[in-house]
């Protein structure tokens, strides 16, 4: 398997390849769909146009290396006679190297806060993080994202159900855009964490220390006449410990260890974890069609309100609509003629709430 990897073309020559086709169309426009391959496009944005380091957000939901041909319609099950939406197939090393090249001038497009998600199953994800490892680096991985795309099944193969697919999530650097957002925290999950009362309202506690010794630093020091726990130390410093105290914001626990009270109107919802839940539509307009709601977080999360964002295998075009929704400019490519015409389509139904120069169609041309 390590030569699989070896065989796998230079980053720097990839970078210097000229592109095959140039583009042509209004480049001043705030959005761009563009009909070509993704990787000849990609070179055209960053060596003729001015695109490097300009894109704050990449989601990528490239084939998966199936080897089957997808139809519109449906998934795997659209009728016989239905319009062929692209073609997956290929070879382990050919798909590696189809997929490094891309990733290459995704990390050039990108700018320091960009950041990337890239849309796996568990048959490839394994491979495809090492390719991820290698153009962006080890210390810029994030999260492996588990995403439950669908009901339980109940088939009769010898393993386990397949429910999830997972989305790697990397940075190009430390600098990435991060706007944190909260799950929302049901009202029956409030009333079993908030259950002791006093005065102020409803609480739970917290520890005031944490797992780790100190050596130095007053974090590991006496304070009220304890010190911490064998193995731990103080969570704050011991004037913050004074303040609490004054505060009437500490509870002492049975065990005799200080616990901080947190309030339910202090909480503003739970923090998104790396399982998520978003099923997929039954009957997609495109096959590779993704669960807006999770299209829209990661949109929200990871780019700021006029970011350029970029989905280089768009299809149908819904992480488009959603970037656009919540005010982003978007760089769509796919090599789909079927995929460009219903991009096409819900351009032109949303062009009331559009000027005419917002979102151009770029083609391509051989050069003579």
């Amino acid at each position: 398997m390590i030569k699989v990897f070896q065989k796998l073309p230079d980053s720097k020559s990839i970078l210097q390849d000229i592109y095959k086709y140039r583009l042509s169309g209004n480049f001043n426009a705030d959005n761009l769909l563009i009909y070509d391959d993704n990787l000849n496009a990609m070179r055209f944005l960053s060596q003729e146009l001015n695109y490097k380091n300009s894109i704050d957000l990449v989601y990528i939901d490239p084939p998966f290396g199936t080897n089957n041909i997808f139809k519109l319609g449906s998934t795997m099950s659209a009728e016989k006679d239905s319009k062929i939406a692209y073609k997956d197939r290929f070879s382990l090393e050919s798909y590696l190297e189809f997929l490094y090249c891309r990733l290459v001038f995704i990390r050039e497009l990108m700018s320091e806060k960009g950041s990337l998600y890239l849309h796996i199953d568990n048959k490839m994800g394994h491979y495809v993080k090492i390719l991820c490892d290698e153009v962006f680096g080890r210390e810029n991985f994030i999260n492996d994202i588990t995403r439950i795309k669908c009901n339980p099944k109940n088939f009769k193969r010898k393993a386990y159900g397949n429910i999830k697919d997972m989305i790697l999530f990397y940075a190009k650097s430390g600098q990435y855009i991060w706007n944190e957002i909260k799950d929302e925290v049901l009202e029956s999950d409030l009333k079993k964490r908030f259950s002791k009362q006093d005065s102020k309202g409803y609480y739970t506690t917290i520890p005031l220390h944490a797992p780790g010794i100190t050596q130095n630093g007053e974090s590991g020091q006496e304070w009220n006449g304890i010190k911490p726990p064998n193995g731990r130390h103080w969570r704050c410093s011991l004037k913050e410990l004074d303040k609490l105290q004054e505060a009437g914001l500490i509870e002492w626990s049975k065990n005799n260890n200080p616990r901080k009270k947190v309030y339910v109107n202090e909480c503003k919802g739970k923090k998104i974890q790396d399982i998520w839940e978003f099923k997929d539509s039954q009957n997609p307009a495109y096959p590779t069609e993704k669960n807006r709601v999770m299209l829209r977080r990661i949109t929200a999360m990871s780019s700021n309100e006029d970011s350029r964002v970029m989905d280089c295998f768009c299809g149908g075009g819904g992480f488009l609509q959603e970037a656009l929704k919540l005010g982003r400019k978007f760089i769509g490519i796919d090599e789909s003629i079927e995929a460009i015409k219903l991009n096409q389509k819900w351009i032109k139904e949303s062009e009331n709430c559009l000027s005419s120069g917002n979102i151009a169609l770029i083609n391509k041309f051989i050069i003579e």
